[in-house]
């Protein structure tokens, strides 16, 4: 399958793989059909997803299996009048439902928006409104029925309520039923053009109301670098990424890339996250590769892995926040293996990945991905040298890359802010070494500019964390009349250091960030909280420190 999308198939060298990589992207592209269904005709028994929940239920789906419920899904949803371009919001968590909702409602040429089982009412109302929702189809669950229905009535474009259980509320058609009953599937006569919108997220930022970052029918061809050169999957792999499926990192590793190269898609459907479940799960199934965020290797690498059989285990990698050098460290003195970190957005596919032939090196992003022009420029637009900082940018003067997103949604000033003379903007800031290796500092917003010096959150972040007393932290700049703002680091004390939370820990800490990073970087504010606050997804949201500095 893989042939089919890209020129050649093996690299042996970053130099070899920029100037070899291609995607051949169809006319007409489809997930659906083009993907789906091929490997169904190609090898029908061919396992493409195993789920499984904290509950002991388990399933398995050959892509032939899969064929049949997205097509049931398909027809049962243009029987409640969903048709190409229409907006359907999937609320589904783990659910092995939402495979089928999401690669039918591709074969429609509906637009999906998966989100998050954490809305309130307000957020549902806000995402309605936006974007003319027709449809919501959700996981049967109190606290999900209960936020949904809260909205209804602000929300006059949705038209249908679906449930995939395990209850179904009386204003919620039963899905199941639905799909059961369904006439057979007929693929509309028209079809889809590669620019039409299918895919869009609301993003959470940390300032403002979310954006809606649309992306076209050609997206998932841009995870074929994610699937095959990040995760380094074939299509003998059993692959794992720890995300909820309101997250875009679920289409990153738990869809595209993945069903693209053959690989079958491991899923975990679990109401609360712990460490030795996690583990369990990879030595039970014989997991080959995992993919998560650096938070949930903190937690795993705090457990005793001789406990487990990993040996199955072979490939780690490691996105959605940057990671500490110590878990990196720490992790490979456990396992053996070497985590390869990744860098991207909602609005990109990988931009910036460690794939398997550069040696990774603790702490960096690794290289650009040949699939975008990567640059790093300062404010006047300039390119940067090693050693400078400078934003990420993604140069199209050349023509688009596949993955990057069609438009911000209904808003053509902000798509304009953000994207304008050829140059996307990313907003977020690193500086590269002598070998071509991107090293994260942070938003743009987020750099501290201190006596001359410009500091990044994540450098003095990464040197707080290897205090055994801090569990959590964010750094920001606040306001100083001689050297025009200072390093505050605002920390969330484990349970060992609550009764510490002192005068003389503050010092303690400041030392220890002055031993292990340039002194000149360490938080001349020190302040305990019990949380920090963050925005839906779980980023920190800096501005709201920021904004309540100094306030009692």
């Amino acid at each position: 399958m893989l042939e089919k999308y890209i020129s050649q198939l093996d690299y042996k060298s970053q130099e070899d793989f920029k100037k070899h990589f291609k995607i051949n992207i169809p006319n007409h592209f489809n997930f659906g059909y083009d993907i789906v269904d091929e490997w169904a005709i190609e090898e029908p028994n061919k396992l493409a997803l195993l789920w499984t929940n904290d509950q002991g239920d388990e399933r398995k789906f050959s892509f032939s299996e899969m064929k049949e419920r997205t097509d049931q899904t398909a027809s049962y949803f243009q029987e409640l009048g969903i048709q190409a371009g229409d907006k359907v919001m999937l609320i589904l968590k783990r659910r092995y439902e939402f495979w089928y909702s999401i690669v039918a409602l591709h074969k429609i040429g509906a637009i999906v928006i998966p989100a998050t089982h954490l809305l309130t009412s307000k957020d549902i109302i806000y995402r309605c409104n936006a974007a003319d929702i027709k449809m919501i189809v959700a996981a049967g669950e109190e606290d999900i029925n209960h936020n949904i229905l809260g909205a209804m009535s602000k929300s006059p474009s949705v038209k249908h309520l679906v449930s995939v259980g395990p209850s179904i509320a009386k204003e919620f058609k039963d899905f199941h039923k639905g799909i059961e009953n369904a006439k057979p599937f007929e693929r509309p006569t028209k079809k889809n053009e590669n620019s039409d919108i299918s895919l869009m997220y609301f993003t959470s930022g940390t300032t403002g109301e979310p954006k809606m970052v649309a992306h076209d029918f050609t997206y998932p061809l841009g995870h074929i670098t994610t699937a095959a050169y990040w995760h380094n999957l074939t299509p003998d792999s059993l692959h794992l990424t720890i995300a909820d499926t309101g997250w875009g990192k679920a289409v990153w590793g738990k869809l595209y890339g993945q069903w693209i190269v053959g690989a079958a898609v491991f899923v975990y459907d679990h109401q609360k996250f712990t460490p030795y479940e996690i583990l369990h799960k990879i030595e039970q199934y014989k997991i080959t590769s995992l993919c998560a965020p650096p938070t949930i290797f903190r937690f795993l690498i705090r457990e005793d892995l001789t406990r487990f059989d990993l040996s199955s285990l072979t490939y780690c990698t490691i996105a959605g926040e940057a990671l500490n050098p110590s878990v990196y460290e720490t992790f490979k003195k456990l396992t053996g293996i070497k985590l390869k970190e990744g860098f991207g957005q909602t609005e990109t596919t990988l931009t910036v990945a460690t794939f398997p032939w550069i040696e990774p090196k603790a702490g960096s992003m690794g290289l650009p991905n040949p699939q975008y022009d990567i640059d790093l420029i300062d404010e006047e637009g300039r390119s940067v040298e090693a050693g400078e900082q400078g934003e990420i940018v993604v140069r199209t003067d050349k023509g688009l890359p596949v993955g990057l997103f069609k438009e911000y949604y209904r808003d053509k000033e902000l798509t304009h802010k953000v994207w304008h003379d050829n140059v996307y903007h990313t907003g977020d800031v690193a500086w590269k070494d002598e070998d071509g290796y991107y090293w994260f500092i942070g938003r743009t917003d987020d750099v501290i500019k201190s006596s001359g010096y410009r500091i990044g959150p994540f450098e003095v972040e990464s040197a707080l964390m290897t205090h055994e007393a801090v569990v959590e932290c964010a750094i920001t700049g606040v306001p100083d009349p001689v050297r025009g703002q200072v390093v505050k680091a605002t920390i969330v004390l484990s349970k060992e250091y609550e009764d510490r939370a002192d005068n003389f820990l503050v010092k303690e800490i400041q030392n220890h960030v002055k031993k292990v990073t340039a002194p000149y970087k360490y938080p001349r504010v020190v302040e305990f909280v019990k949380e920090l606050p963050k925005t839906i997804s779980g980023k920190i949201k800096r501005i709201d420190i920021r904004s309540n500095h100094g306030k009692s």
